[in-house]
């Protein structure tokens, strides 16, 4: 029952993940990552607008009201080292001066998109 439960939240994480994708795209971002996995974090989407890097940490919930606080500090401290083997492994970004910043995009029910931006910070 536990793994049904789990198999079921996993395979909402990614509709909510693929949804989101699509929503950056028709506001005119670039997919450059889609689960950006390193052996200290994950990053669920990483995106760039103009010249700024966007790190997105993707949130599925029933609830709108289960949606507070939906990233812990372990959790910014993952996404943000993730971010920096990012960076590393893509030097451009750095070269060339692009902002970063680190959103929280939250779905609840089906479709309902909430797009927190710069939620916290990297260095």
């Amino acid at each position: 029952m536990v793994k049904l439960q789990k198999q079921r939240a996993e395979r909402a994480g990614r509709r909510a993940e693929r949804l989101v994708a699509l929503y950056l795209r028709l506001t005119g971002h670039r997919i450059l990552a889609h689960r950006f996995k390193t052996r200290s974090g994950e990053i669920d989407l990483i995106a760039r607008r103009r010249k700024t890097l966007i790190f997105i940490e993707v949130k599925q919930r029933a609830r709108a009201e289960h949606a507070v606080d939906p990233v812990t500090a372990r959790s910014e401290e993952r996404i943000i080292r993730a971010g920096e083997v990012f960076l590393s492994r893509n030097p451009r970004y750095v070269e060339e001066a692009f902002a970063l910043r680190y959103d929280v995009v939250i779905v609840t029910g089906i479709w309902r998109i909430r797009h927190q931006t710069d939620v916290f910070r990297g260095w």
